[in-house]
């Protein structure tokens, strides 16, 4: 399965994260230490905001290997933001093309997966009979992901989304639809894989998931204080639950694993503006 990488806290450099640790996402493309699926070689992308330009996230994504694209290297290398999403493919559902290559945008939101929907070639028809017409056809690929983000932006239709809880609850709804979709028309239903990060810029919703309770989903973990941020980038604290950061990836960047902790099986973390981390059972 693909692995993904999602910071949010002071600005930085991309590079801080996605290429300078020992287990960079670039490694894990070429070799993922936590997965069954070593290579992630399908493609890859990145998304940042620059909040002092726009509130809607920019995006690169190319369907190189992320071990041989050298751009990634260079753009990494020259772009701060507070807010990055990167993510490396391993294709399930959908060719290898650029409109299959997380993360997904839509307005101030962003999306990438980790997973796949269960027989998704099944339910796709009936998941996108779920969609009014602008929602639909904002679909541009073919992957289970972005059907589930666009699930997610119907299901969000009219819903006060400032609050985080809010935002939880409809990624969830999604989530319970799909494994609806798949319960009911699947001949012989199976396990679906949700670890999902989802943001707009200032606060951060993560999943780590999987339908059948009696499976474990795959790896997540997350941190919020290391040597991976130099301390010039560092902030003051004003509370003692707030963090200066919040990491949140597929595998762990470094050897320091004690700052490391696992996100519970079936539970979502929530990451507020001010960084503060919440960790809630999904319903």
């Amino acid at each position: 399965m693909c692995r993904l990488v999602a910071y949010q806290g002071p600005k930085i450099l991309l590079d801080e994260i996605l290429v300078k640790p020992k287990n960079s996402i670039i490694m894990q493309s070429m070799h993922a230490r936590e997965s069954q699926i070593p290579t992630n070689g399908d493609g890859f992308g990145v998304g940042w905001y620059m909040p002092e330009i726009s509130a809607t996230p920019a995006i690169f994504t190319s369907v190189l290997p992320a071990w041989n694209d050298r751009n990634l290297l260079h753009l990494t290398a020259k772009i701060e933001s507070p807010t990055f999403f990167a993510h490396v493919r391993a294709a399930s559902s959908g060719g290898v093309t650029q409109y299959n290559c997380h993360p997904f945008i839509h307005g101030d939101w962003m999306l990438m997966h980790n997973g796949g929907i269960y027989d998704f070639m099944t339910i796709k028809r009936h998941l996108r009979h779920l969609l009014d017409d602008d929602i639909y056809n904002w679909i541009l690929g073919e992957t289970d992901s972005e059907h589930l983000f666009a699930l997610f932006l119907q299901l969000a239709k009219g819903k006060d989304l400032g609050q985080l809880a809010n935002v939880a609850e409809v990624l969830q709804n999604t989530i319970q639809q799909i494994n609806a979709l798949v319960m009911e028309y699947c001949p012989n239903p199976g396990a679906s894989y949700f670890n999902i990060c989802l943001t707009d810029g200032k606060r951060m919703v993560a999943t780590r998931y999987c339908s059948m309770t009696d499976i474990i989903p795959e790896s997540l973990h997350y941190i919020t204080e290391s040597s991976l941020v130099s301390r010039a980038h560092r902030r003051e604290k004003k509370h003692e639950s707030e963090t200066d950061f919040v990491l949140v990836a597929s595998e762990k960047l470094n050897n320091f694993r004690k700052d490391w902790y696992d996100v519970p099986v079936n539970h979502l973390i929530l990451i507020d503006e001010k960084q503060k981390i919440q960790l809630c059972p999904m319903l």
